[in-house]
């Protein structure tokens, strides 16, 4: 690390801020260019901390940035995890208010419920689905505190990477029940399709992500647990929306998600 405990806290203390008033704060890499990624997860941490303590219930993880399609997005090119929240996770069909969010996107997922714990240092694809209860499709919406122009990936960690919402499908599939590499996504707004994918596009298989986390929980002294939530990482291109926007995503035999921003 590269900043002290009291900048981690200044920086994690903004971005509460903005999380709350719905705002943008300055690059922190534009500030303090030596940032770290162990620098952006202190900060991250002390963020998270800070909302359990303030009553929040967290229900799972984010991992982002799997994908080709998200790296060449975002001009990042290693995954990085955030935390989920249990007032960040709404069914197909809801209404979301747009100004809850800054920088609003849409990404198309999957997400996977644990049914046993997950641990490294060496957790495989195999020891993955044999910890998964099952696969269910997922749109996340993206809610950047941070300006986007120049960003690394040490600002999009410190901002939980970029987590803001996670809408859920009806459909659940075991992963021995349908071959979940070629899970279809595609994904429409305001009845124009804009982005299409297959989630082989995360890391050759989705659930990949899901051992990555384990292994790198594992080097901080953690595991995942029973009952978590893993958003497994998009293999769409982020599609910006507006207002007003009504926005579906089929992905086939997995059904439908619909969302409304209002």
């Amino acid at each position: 690390m590269t900043l002290t405990p009291q900048q981690h806290e200044q920086i994690a203390g903004e971005l509460d801020e903005a999380d709350r008033t719905h705002g943008v704060i300055e690059r922190i890499t534009a500030r303090y260019p030596d940032a770290t990624i162990e620098d952006s997860y202190a900060i991250q941490g002390i963020w998270r901390d800070s909302q359990i303590a303030a009553g929040r219930r967290l229900v799972g993880r984010k991992i982002g940035l799997t994908s080709k399609a998200m790296q060449q997005a975002t001009g990042i090119t290693e995954p990085d995890y955030g935390v989920m929240f249990d007032d960040t996770v709404y069914a197909s069909g809801s209404e979301l208010r747009f100004d809850d969010f800054s920088n609003v996107r849409i990404e198309v997922e999957l997400a996977f419920v644990l049914k046993t714990p997950l641990e490294g240092p060496d957790c495989t694809l195999d020891d993955a689905l044999a910890a998964i209860d099952y696969a269910v499709p997922a749109l996340e919406v993206l809610n950047s505190h941070i300006q986007l122009e120049g960003r690394t990936i040490v600002d999009t960690i410190s901002d939980n990477a970029a987590y803001g919402a996670m809408v859920l499908g009806d459909v659940r599939k075991r992963v021995d029940e349908i071959d979940l590499r070629w899970v279809p996504g595609v994904l429409s707004r305001n009845g124009e399709i804009e982005e299409t994918g297959v989630a082989a596009g995360v890391l050759g298989h989705p659930a990949t992500g899901v051992a990555w986390l384990a292994n790198t929980f594992h080097r901080h002294g953690a595991r995942l647990e029973a009952g978590e939530i893993i958003l497994a990482g998009s293999f769409t291109r982020p599609m910006w929306v507006r207002k007003g926007d009504e926005v579906r995503c089929d992905y086939r035999e997995m059904g439908v998600i619909e969302c409304r921003f209002v």
